[in-house]
């Protein structure tokens, strides 16, 4: 198996928070959050582990500094990437254990 599975991202939520970021520049907090069905407290434990990942950066809005809007970092993005190409090599058949 060429790539590797990411196990920061691996977790649905994670898997989840990181394809809606691959798929826009910048989204807003609170989108993320509703669209994940998650609650407050459970959302923040999964953009911390991100964040320390060094996978996602947070920025303040300039017009409203209340909102709060999330991005891939270069490295979350190429991580991002590599685990999704590792699903697919496993979904595809191509995966071979010990390859």
């Amino acid at each position: 198996m060429k790539a590797k599975l990411d196990p920061v991202i691996h977790p649905t939520a994670r898997l989840q928070l990181c394809s809606m970021l691959a798929a826009g520049t910048s989204v807003e907090t609170s989108v993320l959050r509703q669209a994940l069905g998650l609650s407050p407290s459970a959302f923040s434990k999964q953009v911390s582990a991100l964040t320390d990942a060094g996978y996602v950066s947070q920025e303040r809005g300039t017009l409203d500094s209340r909102k709060t809007w999330l991005s891939l970092t270069s490295a979350g993005a190429k991580a991002y990437r590599s685990h999704v190409d590792a699903l697919e090599e496993i979904v595809s058949g191509r995966f071979i254990p010990g390859a």
